[in-house]
């Protein structure tokens, strides 16, 4: 992923929950403080245009698939594991409102080392304190592969650790996905990869469409794109032995947008691996 695409695409993702703080009702999908101290206000008004549905439905996505992945995370620490990596970390914001049960976690952020050090600035400009179990693993990955990276990094290889991997995959090539797919397959068992990923383009898409057809005018096109039965075939031949593709109705059910005063999720594209 090229420095200037990871910047662009993660401080949209930051404005997106940022919005959903300062802008959406309560209860809160994703409780996150700390997005709007990361983000510019003119840059948060900017996705006033959540008036169009697509734009609401993208911002509903990116909550509910980082309310996933930490719920996701939550019960994979009921189970013993005690490293969480954050792939493609952007301004992701976990680490800086961890809850009390995250406190024994060594929490490894991967992303490009100029990514890093801007958020590093941010955070410092916002007065957010970097808490003492938060790992920064910068990584150029054309010049380093994920498992070199993360064992300089501090990864205990010996032990299970949960990856949590939103809004990335779409970029990369599919040799690129098959590659952290196969380096999670195998860690230890009860290691967890949950992430987010892209469907095969629909007629009249309310969600995925335009976000994609920005992107592609931008020269940043989705690389790879799964219908959900073609993913959990792969996970499952990669060897993980439980596979979750969370549905658009149990989506609505567990995380309630209506609550909040938003409308359903009319497309989902979340899901888990956990190995055996």
């Amino acid at each position: 992923m090229s420095e200037r695409r990871a910047s662009l695409t993660a401080l949209s993702v930051a404005a997106s929950r940022a919005y959903h703080q300062l802008y959406d009702g309560t209860p809160k999908i994703l409780d996150d403080p700390i997005a709007p101290k990361l983000v510019d206000d003119a840059l948060v008004t900017r996705l006033s245009g959540a008036a169009r549905p697509w734009a609401t439905q993208l911002r509903l996505h990116v909550v509910v698939r980082s309310r996933y992945a930490e719920d996701r995370l939550a019960l994979a620490v009921e189970r013993g594991v005690r490293q969480c990596v954050i792939l493609g970390a952007g301004y992701d914001t976990f680490a800086y409102r961890q809850p009390p049960w995250a406190r024994e976690l060594a929490i490894f952020e991967v992303d490009h080392p100029a990514s890093q050090r801007e958020k590093r600035s941010r955070l410092d400009a916002a007065g957010v304190a970097l808490p003492g179990n938060v790992r920064f693993a910068p990584i150029d990955f054309e010049r380093t592969s994920l498992a070199e990276g993360l064992r300089s990094g501090g990864l205990d290889e010996t032990r299970p650790a949960f990856f949590s991997w939103l809004g990335v995959m779409m970029y990369l090539e599919p040799d690129a996905v098959d590659a952290v797919f196969s380096y999670v397959a195998s860690r230890p068992p009860s290691s967890e990869i949950a992430f987010s990923f892209a469907r095969p383009p629909r007629l009249f898409d309310v969600g995925q469409g335009p976000v994609a057809a920005a992107a592609f005018a931008a020269g940043e096109p989705w690389k790879t794109r799964f219908t959900p039965r073609r993913l959990a075939a792969k996970l499952r031949a990669l060897g993980f032995a439980q596979v979750e593709l969370l549905g658009v109705r149990e989506a609505n059910e567990r995380y309630k947008p209506l609550r909040s005063g938003l409308p359903p999720l009319l497309q989902v594209s979340v899901g888990s691996a956990v190995v055996g």
